[in-house]
């Protein structure tokens, strides 16, 4: 007999359900969100047959979380099903939009009785590509959480302290630079940065960690702080000051958190025997290579062959048609981390592979726009990914770019 499992999962509780293939509820029951509550699930399960060798596949809503965590363990497979997907199949079995807890769980373990073919189950991605994944995607908060501190700064400084502007914005990194979060820290305003020193100047950017060209550097700022520009009231200018210091503390928070988060990465993805094959790839360095191994994992058996996962990652494109109309466009519903990643990878590979500028190039002579370009370079170094890492080789550019003009050729 075959037994399907749905749980509908809350904070506090989660409700579950057991339907045999004839669609018989055979048992349901509330748990509390706690290792008791796991203990009575897995007992619930084993009841009706659960074992290792065949165990009950389970539908819940979430991919992540100690529930999810527990029910992984073994060879049991997990179907994520999408809210919005769980709804619709409400609607099936009643037309009065009556909703409740059990009656949700009883829906997803009808979701896997009646159409288990048509959803993916969670892929059985490695423990350290898992842990990469959680490290990747924390390193890229991070860095979004970070540039969004330092558009306040930026947006503050505009209205009082321009000078700050001049200073620092024309560098790399800008304001999330050390030496320019050390001298906003120590001058948070313009009168008080026009009276600091060289010496002080000096000081400040090696507790930064500036090792070469100080004194250059100084008498630079210095002759940007006491120039001519225009100036709040005092007190206004003061208030803004305390305001600057607060945001230049969160931003020192943030970019230390960036940092480490990095060092993390890059730790674990190096261990992984997938990363020398992502960084043949070219322009895909420690960071970029890990959120591509973060959003596409290690299951081999995850896509069914490349197509797959360009579907998956967004950068085919979709065709809807229905009668004579035909429209063929980018994809709306997508791994949005992944797509991030290739547009920047993309992006970088122009640089560093002749074969991927000559491809970009052909698409823009061919009516693409930008990103149109981007997207479709990137859905190609997709491809050639996959293969790689399903033949574990290496990237190798002629064999990646067979068409791309002879004069390239020579010069790679």
């Amino acid at each position: 007999m075959n037994v399907y499992c749905g749980i509908d999962w809350a904070e506090r509780h989660h409700d579950v359900t057991l339907v045999d293939e004839a669609g018989t509820q055979l048992a349901k029951r509330r748990i509390t969100d706690d290792a008791a509550g796991y203990r009575m699930l897995l007992e619930l399960l084993a009841e009706y047959g659960d074992t290792p060798e065949d165990p009950i596949p389970v539908a819940i809503e979430t991919s992540h979380g100690l529930l999810v965590a527990t029910l992984r363990t073994g060879t049991r497979r997990i179907y994520a099903v999408n809210p919005l997907s769980a709804t619709r199949y409400r609607d099936r079995h009643s037309v009065s939009r009556k909703k409740s807890d059990p009656g949700d769980a009883l829906i997803l373990a009808n979701i896997l009785r009646t159409d288990m073919d048509a959803h993916r189950p969670l892929p059985a991605d490695s423990d350290l590509a898992r842990a990469i994944t959680v490290l990747a995607r924390a390193q890229q908060d991070a860095v979004w959480n970070r540039q969004q501190l330092v558009n306040q700064v930026r947006s503050l400084l505009r209205t009082y302290f321009p000078a700050a502007l001049d200073a620092f914005m024309g560098k790399q990194y800008g304001l999330a630079r050390p030496e320019a979060r050390a001298v906003l820290t120590a001058a948070p305003t313009p009168a008080r940065a026009a009276k600091l020193s060289i010496a002080q100047l000096q000081a400040a950017l090696r507790r930064a960690g500036r090792s070469r060209g100080i004194e250059a550097e100084a008498r630079r700022l210095r002759e940007i702080f006491r120039g001519d520009y225009a100036r709040q009231p005092q007190a206004v200018e003061d208030a803004m000051g305390h305001q600057l210091a607060a945001l230049v503390v969160q931003l020192d928070a943030a970019c230390r958190a960036t940092d480490e988060l990095a060092e993390a990465v890059e730790e674990s993805f190096l261990q992984h025997p997938d990363a020398d094959v992502l960084l043949s790839f070219p322009g895909l360095g420690v960071q970029l290579g890990a959120r591509v191994l973060a959003e596409t994992g290690d299951d081999r058996d995850r896509f069914t062959d490349a197509r797959a996962l360009k579907a998956y990652a967004g950068s085919a494109p979709i065709t809807r048609a229905s009668g004579k109309k035909k429209f063929v466009g980018r994809r709306h519903i997508k791994n949005d981390r992944l797509i991030t990643a290739g547009f920047l990878w993309a992006f970088s590979a122009l640089r560093s592979s002749p074969g991927a500028d000559a491809h970009y190039r052909r698409r823009r002579a061919a009516g693409d726009w930008h990103a149109q370009a981007q997207r479709h370079l990137f859905n190609r170094l997709l491809g050639q990914l996959h293969h790689c890492l399903q033949t574990r080789q290496l990237f190798d550019e002629h064999h990646a770019f067979t068409s791309f003009p002879a004069d390239l050729a020579v010069a790679a």
